[in-house]
């Protein structure tokens, strides 16, 4: 399933650049603008004005170089979290263990099945005697040595808190091999010992369904980074373009042909785009990858999560995205766009540690469950939550529908705002003065 959705975006994203670059060559005369002589997209017909600022947007941010390269070290940032751990660890090597004197099946099996039972393998090396395995283990050629079946001698003394493969090793083969000297003392049959050590354990089951933590913790982790990466560059973009058009005049020209509301809406669906586009590259390619050298990172990912992940990405674009284009039309310069940046940041990074918490622990806490009902903090609380299996089918689309409301609530007041402070030159524009003059 993650191999076809992982192709399936792949072959989405390609076939779309593909088909954008078609039809630019084949535009003609009847689908050009009046003025530039720039193709619209397919959706211009429909939408109108709106389609040719989001097509503007689309070209410009597809064909600039940051999009580009920002693309290409997104890229090489996930592959070196892929692969550099995958090339960085040696496979867990088979204990060796000497064995001196004779070794009945039933304890040859006693040591196989402690191996098997910490994650590992068993490899035994005969042993003339006693002296030549603790010469063996002083070498380092032999991990543990089985002395006439009823002594284990290592190196050097095993700490309560040791937990090294062969500490794990020696604990479980010393326990196996007193339940078999147990049997033995017992005096049971062959055929006794058998099947008592092959007792299966009873099943356990839960009221309540599992979480998945192992899968869960890695695969939450990185939608976590991916949605806040993504957030904060695309949201970023808006408020400096909008700053940008306000400063160099160019939005007075825009604004002779378009509506404010037309043209902030075809802004931020033109990067919101750009945006779900890079967001599916980038998750594809983690995933082929992933696939493709063998690493655990997002091992058992469920396309839920990601389908989850990718949904708050769109969805806490579209809350944001509306906030940072009002807040860059009431600015006109570099300093005061800084000055705007912590406190517009600050849910996303509150949100990002929180969600991040929760997903490092494996448990969702009262706080996180609570803030992914919030519009602010829901795109990383709610992934969360999904991929730790804390959340049932209805509360994420309350939540979810909760964001869209709050989104159509935020849109009507940043218009308000976008469209009374556009235009205003000269400083930074207060909210008060705004809604003071009432027009």
């Amino acid at each position: 399933m993650i191999r076809l959705l992982a192709g399936a975006v792949i072959a989405g994203v390609v076939a779309v650049r593909i088909w954008f670059r078609v039809r630019r060559h084949r535009t003609t005369g009847g689908h050009r603008t009046g003025g530039g002589g720039r193709s619209r997209l397919p959706w211009a017909g429909v939408t109108g004005d709106v389609g040719l600022v989001a097509s503007r947007e689309l070209r410009e941010r597809f064909r600039g170089r940051v999009f580009r390269v920002g693309t290409l070290f997104i890229l090489a940032v996930v592959a070196g979290a892929i692969v550099i751990p995958t090339l960085t660890s040696s496979p867990a090597r088979p204990r060796r263990l000497g064995v001196v004197g004779a070794l009945p099946p039933a304890t040859m099996a006693s040591v196989t099945a402690a191996a098997r039972g910490v994650g590992t393998t068993v490899v035994l090396v005969p042993e003339p005697s006693t002296a030549s395995a603790r010469a063996a283990l002083h070498d380092g050629r032999i991990d543990a040595a089985l002395v006439d079946g009823s002594e284990i001698v290592v190196e050097a003394p095993i700490r309560p808190g040791d937990t090294s493969a062969t500490a794990q090793f020696v604990r479980a083969a010393a326990s196996s091999l007193g339940v078999t000297r147990a049997f033995e003392a017992a005096r049971l049959t062959p055929t006794q010992v058998a099947t008592v050590a092959g007792a299966r354990p009873l099943p356990v089951s839960s009221i309540q369904p599992g979480t998945g933590t192992g899968s869960a913790k890695s695969t939450s982790v990185v939608g976590l980074v991916l949605v806040f990466m993504m957030l904060t560059q695309y949201n970023t973009w808006i408020l400096m373009g909008v700053m940008e058009e306000k400063s160099s005049r160019v939005i007075e020209v825009l604004l002779a042909t378009v509506r404010p509301l037309q043209l902030l809406t075809g802004k931020v669906l033109g990067i919101g785009l750009v945006a779900f586009a890079q967001a599916s590259l980038v998750v594809a390619f983690a995933l082929a990858l992933a696939e493709g050298v063998g690493s655990p990172l997002l091992h058992g990912t469920a396309p839920l999560v990601l389908v989850s992940t990718l949904l708050w990405l769109v969805l806490g674009y579209a809350f944001y995205c509306w906030v940072y284009a009002a807040a860059g039309s009431m600015v006109e310069r570099q300093d005061q766009v800084q000055g705007l940046a912590l406190p517009l940041s600050l849910p996303l990074v509150f949100g990002y540690i929180t969600g991040l918490m929760a997903a490092g622990t494996g448990s969702a806490s009262a706080l996180v469950t609570v803030l992914a009902y919030v519009p602010l903090t829901a795109p990383f609380s709610m992934p969360v939550l999904v991929a730790l299996g804390a959340v049932t089918w209805w509360q994420f689309t309350l939540s979810a529908v909760i964001s869209i409301a709050s989104t159509v609530a935020v849109a009507r007041l940043a218009a308000t705002v976008y469209r009374r402070a556009i235009l205003r030159t000269g400083g930074r524009v207060r909210l008060r003065a705004l809604f003071a003059t009432g027009r």
